[in-house]
């Protein structure tokens, strides 16, 4: 990562933490604040047509001011919605509703964006605070980890940063079972299964040096690397 990306990334961490206090410390009245947070790739649509059924849901609340504050929320965000035609690369985050000022008085906050980093969490929540687990959670250690799951079936290569999981590659195999005949065709067979389980562990291999591996500088790309898998009895 260049000084530059240093740089910018250093930024956004120091806005999110200032948003992430003031955040925490606002508290409002009943249940009228949302928050709302869309993973990479959900849909609009389906979150539009899921506020549209609380909306319903919230018109039955019998408290007069409650209600009004809740609706008002739930109106809020979905104009702000209609403001994107896809959820951003990274995720939405979304927080509206009515707050109570240091004065006691009331105001309409609303808060959108894009993270700086995918955030892979679902969330729809209406409480008297808003709630920022998932943003504390986009500070942590961005240390990426490698895994290789290998079994007699097959192996997947992956990374894990965060609470971010990506599958790289992955490949199945259909290794020969133990034979029951004796004899010279047993030796025979044995041979045939003791090279194709070879040739799957060095393809295995190479392609952990493929994905892990950096090939200009020939150091790791990851952290560390997480093996598991289980032995298949033949």
């Amino acid at each position: 990562m260049s000084d530059s990306q240093d740089t910018d990334m250093n930024i956004e961490i120091w806005k999110i933490k200032k948003l992430i206090k003031a955040l925490e410390s606002a508290r409002g009245n009943g249940t009228s604040m949302i928050s709302l947070i869309m993973p990479p790739r959900d849909q609009i649509a389906r979150v539009a047509k899921m506020l549209g059924d609380e909306y319903g849901t919230a018109s039955n609340i019998k408290s007069r001011v409650n209600r009004q504050s809740v609706l008002a929320a739930i109106t809020s965000a979905q104009q702000r919605l209609k403001l994107y035609n896809k959820v951003p690369p990274k995720g939405l985050v979304l927080y509206t509703g009515t707050i109570i000022t240091e004065d006691g008085k009331e105001k309409k906050v609303t808060i959108d964006f894009e993270p700086f980093k995918p955030i892979n969490v679902s969330l729809y929540l209406c409480d008297n605070k808003f709630h920022t687990e998932a943003l504390n959670e986009l500070l942590e250690s961005d240390d990426k980890f490698g895994f290789i799951i290998m079994d007699g079936n097959g192996t997947l290569f992956g990374t894990l940063s965060g609470n971010t999981r990506e599958v790289l590659h992955r490949f199945t195999v259909d290794l020969p079972k133990k034979h029951g005949r004796g004899g010279q065709s047993a030796l025979r067979f044995a041979r045939l299964r003791m090279e194709k389980r070879h040739n799957y562990v060095r393809k295995t291999a190479e392609l952990a040096t493929q994905f892990f591996i950096n090939q200009a500088t020939s150091q790791p790309n990851v952290a560390g690397l997480i093996l598991a898998g289980y032995r298949r009895r033949s």
